[in-house]
């Protein structure tokens, strides 16, 4: 395995003051969604650096994507993290706070900023901190709770794929420690998921649209690794750029760590806020990577080595 620094990034400050960001969604107007884990709100960052509160969803809101309706779907932790200053920037604490309801998927309408829940539970089994969501092209999405922690547990937890219209939630993966970021290849084939606690990134192959293929990587995981963190980093969420790379928000080192397809080549890109949350591609060219630093509350952008990821429905929607 190779790993190396990327070239010196000149970053611009797109948004400052946001509320713990998360879940950007870059839109076609130039502007950009994210959610505001701290405040429970999503908020519409525009291209002169404005911020508009679209919805208040309470909880904690956390990743974010359009789907095929153009209303934007979020994972909904349920305020499982509490938050304090230090050292002038926001951080979360992983024991869920007592003002926590339960996690659920909810439905943000754009035009008239109604919210409505989808879903707050997988059979008899409650959602605990849904955490991150990708849709496939036909529509389904799949997402990660994340579970909660207390002061002596943590939740084993695992993979779902849902319908937008509310109609259809299955358990994909089970069991996961901390499962966070969640994304698909750029020929939807392959599933990734990032494991918060222990560092890791896991795959696996796809039959089709919520179909998993048989490929345990050996009797103890349901995947196959893709990548580990060497050092003390914690995985967040992710994106997968044009030439299939996985481009993971990493906290505490605080920057993204790419990862080839064949996992054999990492490259970093460190940025100076710790609490490196996530990012999504966008611009007029579609190479610009908007990243949350949720630490500071600053939305930035960068350019993009390589082409940008494009997901299956956002380049057409405007806010």
């Amino acid at each position: 395995m190779t790993t190396v620094s990327s070239p010196k990034t000149d970053v611009q400050i797109i948004a400052a003051g946001l509320d713990f960001p998360e879940g950007p969604i870059a839109l076609a107007d130039g502007s950009v969604l994210v959610t505001e884990i701290a405040a429970g709100t999503l908020a519409r960052v525009s291209p002169d650096g404005s911020v508009e509160r679209m919805a208040h969803l309470g909880g904690g809101p956390n990743g974010a994507a359009i789907g095929p309706d153009g209303a934007v779907y979020v994972c909904n932790n349920g305020g499982s993290f509490s938050f304090h200053r230090r050292d002038g920037l926001l951080v979360f604490g992983l024991v869920a706070p007592p003002a926590y309801e339960g996690g659920h998927i909810d439905r943000v309408d754009l035009a008239t900023g109604e919210v409505t829940t989808l879903y707050r539970a997988c059979g008899d089994r409650p959602l605990r901190g849904p955490n991150d969501l990708v849709f496939d092209a036909i529509g389904g999405f799949w997402f990660t709770d994340h579970g909660i922690r207390t002061d002596r547990s943590s939740d084993r937890t695992g993979v779902f794929y849902a319908q937008p219209d509310g109609s259809s939630i299955s358990e994909m993966i089970f069991p996961l420690d901390s499962p966070n970021g969640i994304a698909l290849s750029p020929d939807g084939r392959r599933l990734y998921v990032a494991e918060t606690q222990v560092g890791r990134i896991w795959y696996w192959d796809l039959d089709g649209p919520g179909k998993i293929a048989a490929n345990a990587d050996g009797e103890f995981h349901p995947g196959r690794l893709l990548y580990g963190a060497p050092g003390y980093a914690l995985f967040d969420s992710m994106a997968v750029d044009g030439d299939g790379w996985v481009c993971q928000a990493t906290l505490i080192e605080g920057g993204i760590t790419q990862i080839s397809p064949d996992g054999q080549t990492v490259e970093t890109l460190p940025l100076s806020d710790p609490m490196i949350t996530n990012l999504c591609f966008g611009g007029p060219d579609h190479r610009t990577a908007f990243i949350t630093c949720s630490g500071t509350g600053h939305l930035v952008a960068v350019d993009w080595p390589r082409p940008g990821g494009r997901l299956a429905f956002p380049q057409t929607v405007t806010a």
